[in-house]
């Protein structure tokens, strides 16, 4: 038979009591966390969707460019300033190259950057012409841009057309200045940006806003809306 407790012993009504604030502590911790969650898949959603394009097979051109010279991934290396690791991810897919690395591979191969994606590039002089419809291109990704470049079955052209979104969201999440060769011109077309440069205090951009630039000098450009940041893109300096 249970003991009877003293009526003069106060009694903790069902229900309440350290075991009820936990639950509640409990409860608001996981929708906490289920927001976070919420938050955090929709940004990753913005981030990485990518235009609706075919990629090009930019390793098995890469590699084909260079067993057609009988090149050695280190003589590959030694061509173009591009370390012989990242030559072999590039080829074997593991890797997407930066605009800077391109550059570096075509100028050291003397090549047309346009013949790393398309099998049979057009490099007529005369009455050229090229269209490239909304969802077409091809498409380069890289950790900061998802380019698309456009009219690349042209060779020899004295400029370089793309359209980009911005992924990178921090300067530190963008790590390094980009560098290269020649002169660049960007307009903004949706979203917001930060035009972050090597000499200038950072600027920030909206849809028309544009910046013309010397590429040499280090420059990055970061996403700061919610939308998606995309940018129409003029590069030069092409190989010789």
């Amino acid at each position: 038979m249970p003991a009877r407790i003293p009526d003069d012993v106060p009694t903790r009504p069902r229900g309440k009591g350290p075991t009820k604030r936990l639950t509640k502590q409990t409860r608001r911790m996981k929708a906490t966390a289920t927001t976070s969650k919420t938050r955090a898949l929709k940004t990753a959603k913005l981030r990485d969707k990518a235009p609706a394009i075919h990629q090009s097979d930019l390793g098995r051109k890469l590699h084909r460019e260079r067993t057609l010279r009988k090149w050695s991934l280190q003589t590959a290396s030694e061509a173009t300033g591009v370390a012989r690791s990242t030559l072999s991810k590039i080829e074997n897919g593991a890797m997407s190259p930066t605009f800077h690395m391109l550059q570096s591979i075509a100028r050291g191969m003397s090549i047309d950057l346009a013949s790393l994606f398309q099998d049979n590039p057009h490099s007529g002089t005369i009455g050229r012409r090229s269209i490239t419809k909304a969802g077409e291109g091809e498409l380069l990704r890289s950790s900061t841009y998802i380019h698309t470049l456009l009219a690349t079955e042209l060779t020899h052209k004295k400029i370089l057309p793309f359209r980009s979104r911005i992924t990178a969201r921090s300067r530190e999440e963008f790590g390094d200045w980009v560098r290269h060769s020649g002169e660049e011109f960007f307009m903004v077309l949706s979203g917001e940006i930060e035009f972050h440069s090597e000499f200038y205090s950072v600027a920030t951009l909206k849809p028309g806003d544009s910046v013309y630039l010397d590429s040499q000098m280090g420059h990055a450009l970061i996403a700061t809306s919610e939308e998606p940041a995309e940018v129409i893109w003029i590069c030069t300096g092409s190989p010789e």
